[in-house]
């Protein structure tokens, strides 16, 4: 009997652009193995975009095989349109990932920078650069990709990052773990 590696896809969504990045685990090593941007066309219909984002994510599937899957959670906006938008937008990649069978976990941003960086209010540079360090990348993947692939990142460091030890009796106050 053969053993797969684990395969995680990482999604970063987003109406405009949706970041996708797959990692396999090999022991206790991340390996890469791809990165990109799904694009929609601003000048396209709302239903228009969000099947855009179904079809690239349906086709990041097939191409790559992950066998699990990892999703930003929407936060908040000023904006409550914006907001809207991005739930959209995660909406459609969340019925990709279902409709392809694959289990679907949620993370926080805080969730995914703690895990990744080490604390909650890292910039999306210091993002950037761990990800290049853990996955041993020759260059920066796009912001949007590196978000995706510190999502699986995340996932892959214990799939809960601050959520798991939050249910374990701690809880997250101020970006800070309080037990």
């Amino acid at each position: 009997m053969s053993i797969t590696a684990p395969r995680i896809l990482g999604i970063d969504p987003g109406l405009r652009v949706t970041g996708f990045g797959v990692i396999e685990i090999h022991g206790k090593q991340l390996v890469y193995v791809a990165s990109g941007c799904i694009k929609s066309n601003d000048k396209e219909s709302l239903p228009e975009r969000i099947k855009t984002l179904f079809a690239g994510i349906s086709e990041v599937i097939a191409t790559y095989a992950p066998n699990q899957s990892a999703v930003e959670k929407v936060f908040v906006n000023v904006n409550p349109q914006s907001t809207l938008l991005l739930g959209q937008a995660r909406g459609a990649a969340i019925s990709a990932l279902v409709h392809a069978g694959l289990p679907v976990a949620e993370y926080t941003a805080l969730q995914t920078k703690q895990a990744v960086v080490g604390h909650g209010k890292a910039s999306k540079e210091q993002v950037q650069d761990m990800v290049i360090r853990l996955l041993g990348l020759p260059g920066a993947p796009t912001a949007d990709a590196a978000d995706a692939l510190a999502c699986a990142i995340c996932h892959a460091h214990g799939g809960q990052g601050l959520g798991a030890l939050a249910t374990a009796g701690y809880r997250v106050r101020g970006g800070r773990l309080v037990g």
